[in-house]
């Protein structure tokens, strides 16, 4: 199936001990981290454009088969509410390039107050999308998910990110999934609130959210090209086992904590 799972992020020193082995440095972070899963979520590039150097060393530390989401940068979305951003969408754009083969999506996430009478913003924006990256599109407003958006999304072949948290009911999100608007399919895992501040394990039981989900997965993955899907650590407290989880439950193989420890030990 061609199904990618992983976390938002891989910056975490929390991890150290439950997921990187006692005495990863820093730096070995996302090469480690590489061993295990085939895809993160950079949250980083939502707060600033990276700069080319990067984005390069990023790529630099990484097999040939893993790939990067990049979330596209506030100052769109938030700043700028998708209008007149040519040139900084250019600009993001030309630098998520240095990622080559592996760049994966790129996530449109609008914020809470982001209401569907803008949609003509979101008309405006979406034929400006480039046609060579995928992209996906996160609503935090449950207004946004009716038809007429649905077939913009369709139109422009945008993913509708398919979210596992408060701004839409998890039956909602679940009944979309069997209408897919792109040519990736986009899932994120993120909680009902933040609370969660220790990152070092799970504190709350997410079985049943991610057996839901599971269960839809396959079909997911069958519509179209990759299903990407991402993991948050304030899910359920430590996002590393929330995906190996998934993995059990869809019968994908999973590289065990032990495994990274020996692999570390040959760099």
């Amino acid at each position: 199936m061609p199904i990618r799972l992983g976390t938002q992020g891989w910056n975490y020193s929390a991890w150290t001990g439950p997921f990187y082995p006692d005495g990863t440095r820093p730096a070995e972070y996302l090469t480690t981290y590489s061993r295990a899963f085939g895809t993160v979520e950079v949250d980083s590039t939502f707060y600033a454009i990276p700069a080319a150097k990067t984005v390069r060393g990023w790529a630099s530390r990484v097999g040939d088969d893993f790939t990067f989401a990049l979330k596209l940068p506030q100052e769109i979305t938030h700043e700028q509410r998708l209008r007149h951003a040519s040139d900084q969408c250019a600009q993001f754009f030309d630098v998520a390039r240095e990622l080559g083969a592996k760049l994966g999506p790129v996530l449109i996430q609008l914020g809470p107050d982001f209401a569907p009478d803008e949609l003509p913003a979101l008309q405006e924006f979406l034929p400006q999308l480039p046609r060579d990256i995928d992209f996906a599109i996160e609503f935090r407003q449950r207004g946004w998910i009716r038809d007429d958006v649905l077939a913009l999304l369709t139109e422009h072949e945008v993913a509708l990110a398919l979210v596992d948290a408060r701004w839409v009911p998890r039956d909602t999100m679940l009944e979309l999934a069997a209408r897919p608007t792109g040519r990736i399919a986009y899932l994120r895992w993120m909680g009902p609130n933040r609370d969660i501040v220790d990152y070092s394990r799970i504190q709350v039981d997410r079985t049943h959210e991610l057996e839901s989900w599971a269960a839809v997965m396959p079909m997911i993955a069958s519509r179209v090209r990759t299903a990407y899907g991402f993991v948050n650590n304030h899910f359920g407290g430590h996002s590393p086992e929330h995906v190996r989880m998934l993995q059990r439950m869809l019968g994908m193989p999973i590289v065990k904590p032990e495994a990274l420890s020996d692999q570390l030990g040959l760099f």
